[in-house]
């Protein structure tokens, strides 16, 4: 509840704050409006059914690709965690690849795939693997090295070990990458769609409200219910963890 608190108490300054500068002339409202217009505004695109179609279209992206990069990330990352060669042979290329802009790659993408849904699939696997594929590694890095000896010791093999000590003690791990790469993926769905130019989407509303005059309201507007859409999702996936690997929670497990 504190928590909770303090952070409801730095989004009251920020919106006080909005609203003061919006109402003294200090900034311009077509540059800034006041926080309670922009909020009666993300009211009113709560019951436009073309927004509603467009929160859709970017969750539907979001989803699919954040399934995506988890079903190849944790295999990926068990099969690097686990096998040093393999691990050793491929570390060039992944840290050739993960420093590599994601946002910057959509232009290329877009010119290969189109600018459908598959671009923004193509960006958000992209970037969203990374989270999931190294928490992975490094709980497997973490598992408990007397557990997997005692296995060992009794005569079981690398995927018993793997999937009776490894697997359920890297799980905490891997559920804290599939959070951080959700936050990852709603980003990149946004601004695919942005660059995208036509369609459905957040992205593509806050675009278009861009580029006609006063649509700085309807921008920051939809920004806001972007912003609200990943609170939300964090913190069903925090619930959730929590909830899953309590007993990680417990011991301290990082989350």
């Amino acid at each position: 509840m504190g928590r909770f608190l303090r952070g409801l108490s730095g989004v009251l300054v920020v919106l006080l704050a909005s609203e003061a500068l919006g109402r003294a002339g200090i900034v311009h409202r077509d540059f800034l409006p006041p926080a309670s217009t922009i909020l009666a505004r993300a009211g009113e695109l709560a019951v436009d059914g073309e927004f509603l179609a467009d929160i859709r279209a970017t969750l539907t992206a979001w989803a699919l690709g954040l399934l995506i990069a988890t079903a190849v990330a944790v295999p990926l990352g068990l099969v690097l965690g686990t096998i040093p060669p393999i691990a050793r042979a491929v570390t060039t290329i992944v840290e050739f690849l993960r420093p590599i802009p994601s946002v910057a790659l959509i232009p290329l993408v877009a010119m290969l795939v189109g600018t459908g849904l598959e671009m923004k699939l193509t960006v958000i696997v992209y970037a969203a693997v990374w989270p999931v594929l190294f928490n992975t590694i490094y709980g497997l890095r973490d598992v408990d090295p007397v557990a997997r000896d005692t296995l060992r010791a009794f005569g079981f093999g690398r995927l018993a070990v793997l999937g009776r000590v490894a697997i359920p003690a890297t799980a905490p791990f891997i559920a804290t990458g599939v959070r951080m790469a959700a936050a990852v993926a709603l980003i990149l769905a946004v601004t695919a769609e942005m660059f995208g130019g036509f369609g459905e989407g957040i992205g593509i509303f806050i675009a278009s409200a861009a580029n006609y005059p006063g649509g700085t309201t309807d921008t920051l507007a939809a920004t806001v219910w972007a912003g609200a859409l990943g609170l939300a999702i964090n913190a069903l996936l925090r619930g959730g963890e929590r909830r899953l690997f309590f007993w990680a929670y417990r011991n301290g497990t990082p989350g």
